[in-house]
């Protein structure tokens, strides 16, 4: 589990296909972790790269590697390239909740359509796929690239569902958000409390009445 808290932003280094043979086969990232920090990081752990739960595999000075499977490659963005991104380690039980409880498994992609300053801060508006739609709310919560944010305004349509979020300058600094612009394509979760009450809700309107 994480937060949506990004730790460290770290850099792709290089990208190695686990077999070379195989053209579905998955790759393996070479990641510095830039301010990470390691020292608590076993071989096995996982850590979010851009809301990607991934499990690190070698660990060498600041710097680890993961293997990411071709599934994993077809349902997310910016872990075939280099370049940076979003790190946050796996939350413990004496870790503050600062953002939400997020589980690193992108539920799907969306497509930025907007990103520009508003004030002091940024208004950034994405087009997440119309089967999310669902689970997007006002003030709630969503996790863009691995950072937990809160919705501040959601208009339905027939393609998708427009999600409006403010990032204050701090996120902007901090994460990879900056370098967004309109058209990049970003790896989505919803909220896990939604996700459960959209079950719950679904499975319980199939249940048969219980006779009087």
């Amino acid at each position: 589990m994480f937060t949506g808290i990004v730790a460290a932003v770290g850099r792709i280094t290089t990208i190695t296909a686990l077999d070379e043979h195989d053209a579905h086969a998955g790759v393996r990232l070479h990641i510095a972790a830039g301010a990470l920090a390691l020292e608590d990081v076993a071989i096995g752990d996982s850590i979010a790269i851009n809301g990607a739960c991934m499990t690190v595999t070698q660990k060498t000075g600041n710097a680890f590697t993961v293997d990411v499977s071709r599934e994993s490659l077809n349902c997310t963005v910016g872990l075939d390239t280099v370049g940076e991104v979003n790190l946050e380690k796996a939350l413990t039980l004496a870790d503050r909740l600062g953002g939400h409880l997020v589980s690193g498994h992108v539920d799907g992609l969306g497509t930025v359509m907007r990103f520009e300053p508003i004030g002091e801060s940024w208004e950034l508006v994405i087009e997440a796929p119309a089967s999310l739609a669902k689970y997007l709310a006002y003030k709630g919560s969503i996790v863009v690239n691995g950072v937990s944010l809160t919705v501040n305004r959601v208009s339905d349509s027939a393609t998708g569902c427009a999600v409006s979020i403010n990032l204050i300058p701090h996120t902007i600094a901090a994460t990879t958000l900056k370098h967004l612009k309109s058209g990049s394509q970003v790896n989505l979760e919803i909220d896990l409390i939604a996700r459960y009450v959209e079950r719950m809700l679904s499975v319980s309107s199939l249940q048969p009445s219980m006779p009087n």
